[in-house]
């Protein structure tokens, strides 16, 4: 029953390693189409290319340069939002899918490996002094619960008779 519900498990947990290096493997070709088309950090390649511009505009406003920048920065504009979307998302999806891959490896161990059904901790042996119960802490403890119990009927059939007095 153990072996039928480890396999049961390690199947479950082998589907979503499988669909998340998938996932993986697709967000990682569309991160190659996206550096192949010039975007490969956006952050950095924006500030550079900004202050590139900035130079060439104050230079000549109507350079050629301008236009290959303004160019650029066309293209970082459009693919730039879905190149840090992916990036964060596969970024996020690493995380899980070693985390996944641990309990991958687990369930793995769990369904093929055979593990003994009783464990032994120590081997059992005997004492070296017997144990009895001490009678003199037994013989004390029942005459201190006997006194005071005594004592607290007493104080209860003085308090009834002094209620009854008074009436």
């Amino acid at each position: 029953m153990q072996k039928e519900r480890a396999m049961r498990g390690f199947e479950i947990v082998k589907r979503e390693y499988e669909y998340l290096t998938d996932d993986i493997q697709t967000k990682e070709d569309s991160m190659t189409r996206l550096r192949e088309k010039g975007i490969h950090d956006y952050e950095t390649q924006a500030e550079m290319l900004n202050r590139q511009l900035a130079i060439e505009i104050a230079r000549n406003p109507n350079s050629n340069a301008v236009k290959a920048l303004n160019e650029k920065m066309d293209t970082l504009a459009k693919y730039g939002g879905p190149y840090v979307s992916l990036r964060d998302a596969l970024e996020h999806d690493k995380k899980i899918l070693s985390e996944v891959r641990a309990k991958y490896d687990n369930a793995k161990i769990d369904a093929h490996e055979e593990l003994p059904q009783t464990f032994i901790v120590d081997r059992a042996f005997p004492a070296e002094k017997k144990t009895y119960p001490i009678r003199w802490v037994i013989v004390a403890v029942s005459l201190l619960s006997t006194l005071l119990l005594t004592a607290f009927v007493l104080v209860v059939i003085d308090g009834i008779s002094k209620e009854t007095a008074k009436k």
